[in-house]
């Protein structure tokens, strides 16, 4: 089973739809979470250290998650998968781009 993080900044738009999308595909277990506090599930250390492999959108994603949890990252995939934050949950265009993107890093 792998493991899959979904990350963004509120855990309402981007990372909640990867989660509903990767969360179909058979072998796959996918969160979303956010980097804000306010987030609907903020980022934490438990779910840095579940993760096999952990998507980020941004750049800026990529360097909160490396600072904070730099000791949990070791062995794990960091991935950005550069997906700016201009679309709506499960917005059709966001789905074809998650699904374009996410299979470059790992088999599904």
């Amino acid at each position: 089973m792998k493991k899959l993080l979904f990350v963004c900044t509120e855990n309402k738009l981007r990372s909640p739809t990867a989660e509903a999308v990767f969360s179909e595909y058979e072998g796959v277990e996918a969160i979303g979470c956010g980097t804000n506090s306010n987030s609907e599930t903020p980022l934490s250390g438990d779910l840095v250290e579940w993760a096999d492999i952990i998507l980020v959108m941004e750049k800026t994603h990529k360097a909160k998650v490396s600072q904070k949890y730099k000791a949990l990252l070791k062995g794990k995939k960091l991935v950005c998968l550069d997906i700016p934050d201009n679309y709506d949950r499960m917005q059709p265009e966001l789905v074809s781009l998650l699904k374009a993107k996410v299979p470059r890093y790992m088999r599904l």
